[in-house]
């Protein structure tokens, strides 16, 4: 089982408008909303894949009921810990761009991150995916103290950084991500200086430029077959969840490359975050090439 840890979910709102301009009133054409966070999104694409998954993450508050609401409806199995503080909101507006607002999200108590730590700890889990920021009164280590055995880290800043002494089996920056907590200006550099740190492997999405594996057995670099237009903001948790069943099934190391560049497109033709296009990564994944770097 695949077993995602989200300490500072969100509950998604995404607006719809026809164009994007600061300083105007807008006329909002759609509006949705939905259980989100980087390991909920990343739940998200795995359950739609007929994957054995489970969602772990913090609750709390009016906004906490209405993310419990979505998740159960969704059937994804999920363990909700209760906080006391307001579960976030995270705002997307599409229209010519797209616009994402991040709230900072509620304090977390100590006694509040145990019980976190032991709703992950007990779990039979196979591969384990700690995705996003942590939240205000965490400590910047608490990702190391729930990794272990085949695990993916998605964060970024101090969080990743104190999370490598847990020696993830893969971490997943983005490209300034990476360049942030380096100081690297080359990719491959900056990757290779994760994996002296304890970084097993290092997967670096580039954007329209596809995705980067630095890993112990080789460089290799994919790219997407068309350019492609829509909504990117879950576009890297699809990432994380093709490289998570990677991880499961033991693929190699081109082979997860494949299905992460084809899943993360599959995600930008998706209408929320958490969504993919899964035709289209049928397709893609078949006719995407993998090149040593």
């Amino acid at each position: 089982m695949i077993v995602t840890v989200t300490p500072n979910a969100a509950l998604d709102v995404t607006y719809t408008v026809d164009s994007l301009k600061p300083g105007e009133t807008h006329r909002v054409r759609d509006i949705r909303q939905r259980a989100g966070g980087k390991g909920v999104n990343v739940a998200r694409v795995l359950h739609s894949l007929g994957v054995d998954v489970r969602a772990i993450a913090t609750i709390g508050g009016r906004t906490g009921h209405a993310f419990s609401d979505d998740l159960a409806a969704t059937g994804i199995p999920a363990k909700l810990v209760p906080i006391a503080g307001e579960t976030r909101r995270t705002t997307t507006v599409l229209g010519d761009t797209t616009t994402l607002l991040n709230e900072p999200g509620p304090e977390i108590t100590e006694a509040e991150w145990s019980t976190l730590g032991r709703a992950v700890h007990q779990q039979a889990t196979d591969v384990l995916v700690c995705s996003g920021s942590l939240p205000p009164g965490c400590p910047s280590d608490g990702y190391a103290t729930l990794l272990s055995g085949l695990s993916i880290l998605d964060t970024s800043g101090e969080a990743l950084l104190a999370g490598l002494k847990a020696k993830p089996t893969v971490v997943k920056p983005n490209l300034d991500e990476l360049r942030e907590v380096t100081g690297l200006a080359d990719p491959e550099k900056a990757a290779a200086e994760l994996r002296k740190a304890g970084a097993g492997a290092v997967f670096v999405s580039l954007g329209k430029d596809g995705m980067l594996a630095v890993t112990q057995g080789g460089t290799w670099h994919a790219t997407p077959t068309v350019a492609l237009t829509g909504n990117p903001t879950g576009a890297g948790d699809a990432a994380v969840a093709a490289i998570a069943l990677g991880l499961l099934r033991r693929d190699s190391w081109p082979c997860i490359l494949r299905e992460a560049v084809a899943l993360s497109g599959a995600a930008v033709r998706g209408a929320l975050a958490g969504d993919v296009d899964l035709p289209y990564f049928r397709r893609e994944r078949d006719l995407i090439s993998v090149h040593p770097s």
